[in-house]
């Protein structure tokens, strides 16, 4: 489905934009209240937690995408670093560790207009961009929590790209 052609949608909140994208591509979602909008994903990993909160004051519209991992204390300062160091890798957004709640969560926001709207094109982009990073890193993270690797080799293992085209 190009949901470009097919999404229509009135009105200028940003959140009602968001929740027509997902059912647009079949994702479930659920507004709470004007100012929240959560979903789920089916990812290249597993199922992850979108959730969407609009700043209105600040005309930012924030994104968080949690990938379902949850670090054990013993790993919580393996996991910081390799946060760290995947973070270097990321140009938009950023990984963050809730040391409280052992919650690994991907960040980015929008700037909205000043009419406090977003385009369909960032939609789609903030939304692509959070799994896309999630679904990019999830191996290392996964490395690093299971096996005896260092964030650094659990990096580098889980950041081998394929060369060429099969």
């Amino acid at each position: 489905m190009d949901t470009a052609e097919t999404l229509r949608i009135d009105g200028s909140s940003p959140l009602l934009l968001m929740a027509a994208l997902f059912e647009a591509r079949g994702w479930q979602c659920r507004l709470d209240g004007a100012e929240e909008m959560a979903g789920e994903v089916q990812a290249a990993w597993g199922r992850y937690v979108l959730r969407f909160i609009r700043r209105a004051g600040d005309h930012v519209l924030q994104g968080i995408c949690q990938p379902g991992i949850t670090v054990p204390m013993e790993r919580a300062e393996a996991i910081a670093r390799l946060v760290a160091l995947a973070n270097e890798r990321v140009w938009f957004g950023h990984f963050e560790f809730w040391s409280r709640s052992g919650v690994l969560a991907y960040r980015s926001s929008v700037l909205l207009s000043d009419e406090g709207e977003i385009t369909l094109a960032q939609a789609q982009r903030v939304t692509e961009t959070a799994i896309e990073e999630c679904d990019r890193f999830f191996p290392a993270f996964q490395f690093a929590l299971w096996s005896e690797k260092s964030p650094e080799e659990a990096l580098a293992a889980a950041m081998i790209d394929a060369a060429g085209a099969a």
